[in-house]
C-alpha cells in the first residue's frame, strides 16, 4: 500500500478555463486542487481564449495547486494546449483526457518535459490497457476514469455496470506504484446524500478522494474520505501493538498484526492529520 503525505489531495474541483471569474472563485473554495478545464467545459470558439487566460493565471504561483485538463491529443487543440501551458511556472500538472495507449503518455511526456502528468481512461480499450498506461512513464503521477465517456462507450445504464472498470483502475494504479485514483465527478450537484453514498461506495472499492464540479460537493467528499474516530482509534491501537515488537499479535477484534496492517494504519493516521 502506497504511503501518503499528510497533504495528499482529496478534492479536485473543475472550473471552466474560459471563465476566469469562476476559476478565481474555485481557488478560494477550499479544494485541494483546482483543475482548469480546457476540454469539455469550453466551446470550440472559446478554446484559444481559455488557453490564453489559463496561461496568464499560471504566469505566477497560484494560491492552491492548479492542474489543467487539456484537450484530447487527437484533436486540433491538445498539442497547442501542451506547448503553451507545460512551461508555465504556476502549473501543478497536466490532465490528459481520452488516453488509450502507453505511447500517448510517452508522447506527452516528451513534449511536457518534467511536468507531472495525470491521465484519464475513458474507453473500454483504455481500461483493458490500464496497467500498461499506468506504468508508461516516470512523469505519470496518477490515473483516473472519465466515467461519462466510459459509460457511453460501454452502453452501461446502471451505475453498478462500472464497478469492474473502477476496480480495474484501482488495481492498475496500485500495481504501477501510483497513488489510489480519485473518483470521477458526480454529475448531480444538488443531491448531496446521493453523493455521500457514492463516495462511500468508491472508498470501499479503493478510491481515495474525488473530482467535483461544484464547491458544495467538496465538504461531502472530504467527510467521506477522511477516517472516522473509530478508524483512528483502530490505527493507533495497531501502531502501539506493533511498537511493542512482541512477534505476531492478535488485536482485540481478532485481527493479527502484519506489515500490511501496519502500513494501512499509518496511512489512516496520515489522512487523519487533515482533520
Amino acid at each position: 500500500m502506497t504511503a501518503l503525505p499528510a497533504a495528499f489531495p482529496l478534492t479536485w474541483l473543475y472550473a471552466p478555463g474560459d471563465r476566469p471569474h469562476v476559476v478565481a472563485k474555485a481557488l478560494t473554495s477550499g479544494a485541494d486542487v483546482v483543475v482548469i478545464d480546457l476540454e469539455d467545459a469550453v466551446a470550440p470558439d472559446r478554446k484559444a481564449y481559455a488557453r490564453a487566460a489559463t496561461a496568464d493565471l499560471l504566469a505566477g504561483p497560484p494560491a492552491v495547486p492548479v492542474h489543467v485538463r487539456v484537450n484530447a491529443l487527437d484533436g486540433p487543440w491538445g498539442g497547442q494546449d501542451i506547448a503553451v501551458l507545460a512551461p508555465a511556472p504556476g502549473l501543478g500538472g497536466l490532465r490528459i483526457p481520452k488516453i488509450t495507449s502507453p505511447s500517448e503518455v510517452a508522447r506527452v511526456a516528451r513534449r511536457a518535459a518534467s511536468t507531472d502528468l495525470y491521465v484519464l481512461l475513458e474507453t473500454a480499450l483504455a481500461v483493458e490497457r490500464a496497467h500498461a498506461i499506468a506504468s508508461a512513464h516516470p512523469n505519470l503521477c496518477g490515473i483516473a476514469l472519465g466515467e461519462a465517456d466510459l459509460r457511453a462507450d460501454l452502453g452501461v445504464r446502471d451505475d453498478t455496470g462500472l464497478d469492474w472498470p473502477r476496480s480495474r483502475v484501482v488495481v492498475a494504479a496500485r500495481a504501477a506504484g501510483l497513488p489510489p485514483p480519485p473518483q470521477s465527478v458526480h454529475p448531480d450537484t444538488r443531491d448531496l446524500d446521493e453523493l455521500a453514498a457514492s463516495c462511500a461506495h468508491g472508498r470501499a472499492l479503493g478510491f481515495l478522494g474525488r473530482a467535483a464540479i461544484h464547491p458544495r460537493q467538496l465538504p461531502v467528499i472530504e467527510r467521506a474520505y477522511l477516517p472516522t474516530e473509530a478508524d483512528i482509534e483502530r490505527a493507533e491501537t495497531v501502531l502501539k501493538a506493533a511498537a511493542a515488537e512482541q512477534g505476531a499479535q492478535a488485536l482485540p477484534d481478532g485481527r493479527f498484526i502484519d506489515a500490511a496492517v501496519v502500513t494501512a494504519a499509518r496511512r489512516t493516521l496520515s489522512l487523519a492529520r487533515r482533520r
